[in-house]
């Protein structure tokens, strides 16, 4: 007989012995990202974990539970509101500062996957709030003629590390990374292999799983960096290698309005349709149907009328899916704004967009971290000695400077209270200016111009100014 609750009591058991077998922080984790994992698979996800998430009712029969399961539907709510917290941190794009051109250059196609710095700080930052951390990987081909590129990995495919403190620092001595690769199989199929990257500092171990299911040596060797170029970004620490979701109780709030919503659609579905009866007609007659061209002959007292629900009992059903979902909404509004502002409205009060206690800062603040991580990696696989630094978006919601402010920043500015350059960046961050405005090109081109005009004056004055007359010649030499 199964039981949903086995899953939740899931005890960690076995040893690490195999270089495919998880550790104990993988096995405390995994439990917490089941349900987010399905959530995200949609309804058909759900469906296929009916019993799970929808158990059956007692004495409910099987084609009515499946009746009941086609008709269905979870609501996207972990879904977008994933989504929508990874927009807003990738709102603005990210800005790089004092990077090389030719790193820049490359990070149009950091991944090779074709998707430059933002869509890969977008993607990374959802995986990031998905499961509780994330890790990259800056890995380049053995040939000199590859350059490197950046690898995500989640925490399902970290399998387990070794850290020691070498001068002051925390390192990474060993790194096993859980991958799945593309063979071609035959002239026109494919075939996906899994195989464990075992990272060590200055080298690297493939081990692919064979026929037999087991995880057997296929390919060594050595790496140009001294150390793993590999950084992590947490958004809800637990330890080392180890977070829980920060979502967790917004994705449990999902799958009760999926319940809720399956149970108030399978009632509203039997009760829509009304049900004949009969009064004072003999129960020994004949199976009676009723129709537009038929006719049923009553005794003299016997009547027939169409018995509906009345639905009082749905307003509760109704109020608690509305209750649902504004608990979701608050959830994921303090995931933005912080606990301080959750119970509160950007018309209620001026919204903070430096909100310290918010899991989207620590989101930001972290992926910039790991930013400028990789980017160190980047350039020591390019023999590069400057490595620059990276700013990720900490203005999640849109807030225009208003006129009043904008005459404010201009009465500062004219009275030399702060220079040019505050006052550019000042609008360009209240979004005055637009995101393509490059704030060093405006300065240059505001100072060549000035130049020039200093210039113009200067020759004008020359042009104007008349030439020597000649001297008069003295008279007083010449005869009468």
């Amino acid at each position: 007989m199964y039981s949903g609750y086995n899953f939740y009591k899931r005890e960690i058991a076995g040893a690490t012995a195999e270089v495919n077998d998880p550790n104990a922080a993988w096995k405390n984790m995994e439990p917490h990202w089941v349900l987010i994992e399905d959530l995200m698979g949609g309804s058909y996800e759900m469906r296929r974990k009916h019993r799970r998430y929808l158990p059956q009712e007692p004495r409910e029969l099987d084609d009515a539970y499946d009746n009941r399961l086609a008709r269905s539907v979870c609501p996207p709510y972990y879904q977008r509101l994933e989504r929508m917290l990874g927009g807003m941190l990738t709102r603005k794009p990210v800005r790089l500062n004092d990077v090389p051109d030719v790193i820049r250059e490359q990070l149009f196609d950091v991944d090779l996957q074709g998707n430059d710095l933002n869509i890969w700080t977008y993607e990374t930052a959802r995986k990031m709030i998905r499961y509780g951390h994330v890790g990259v990987l800056v890995d380049a081909p053995r040939d000199a003629s590859g350059r490197p590129y950046w690898v995500t990995y989640t925490p399902r495919d970290i399998l387990g590390c070794r850290c020691e403190v070498i001068e002051g620092q925390q390192k990474l001595t060993q790194l096993r990374l859980l991958e799945k690769v593309i063979e071609p199989d035959g002239e026109y199929g494919e075939e996906i292999v899994e195989q464990v990257r075992l990272l060590t500092p200055g080298a690297y171990e493939i081990h692919r799983r064979n026929n037999d299911g087991d995880f057997k040596l296929f390919d060594e060797g050595s790496t140009t960096l001294s150390e793993i170029p590999f950084s992590v970004a947490y958004s809800n620490r637990v330890n080392l290698m180890e977070s829980r979701p920060p979502m967790e109780d917004i994705a449990e709030l999902n799958l009760k309005a999926y319940q809720t919503q399956s149970d108030l659609d399978n009632q509203l579905h039997i009760s829509a349709v009304p049900m004949l009866a009969f009064f004072g007609f003999p129960q020994t007659s004949e199976e009676v149907s009723a129709g537009p061209g038929e006719a049923i002959a009553f005794p003299a007292d016997g009547r027939a009328e169409y018995i509906e629900s009345k639905g009082t009992s749905y307003n509760a059903q109704f109020d608690r899916l509305k209750q649902i979902e504004a608990q979701i909404n608050e959830l994921g509004l303090a995931a933005v704004l912080g606990q301080k502002l959750s119970a509160e409205t950007a018309e209620a009060k001026r919204i903070d967009r430096s909100q310290g206690d918010s899991t989207m800062q620590v989101v930001a603040q972290q992926m910039q971290d790991m930013i400028d991580n990789s980017l160190i990696f980047h350039a020591q696989y390019l023999r590069s000695g400057a490595t620059g630094s990276s700013f990720v978006n900490r203005d999640f919601l849109a807030q225009r400077l208003d006129p009043q402010e904008i005459g404010s920043l201009l009465q500062l500015y004219t009275s030399g209270t702060i220079t040019q350059e505050t006052l550019l960046r000042q609008l360009h961050e209240g979004e005055v200016l637009g995101d393509e405005f490059d704030i060093e090109e405006e300065l240059e081109a505001t100072q060549q111009a000035s130049l020039i005009e200093m210039d113009q004056p200067l020759e004008e004055e020359k042009e104007e100014e008349p030439e020597e007359s000649a001297e008069p010649e003295d008279e007083s030499d010449e005869t009468p």
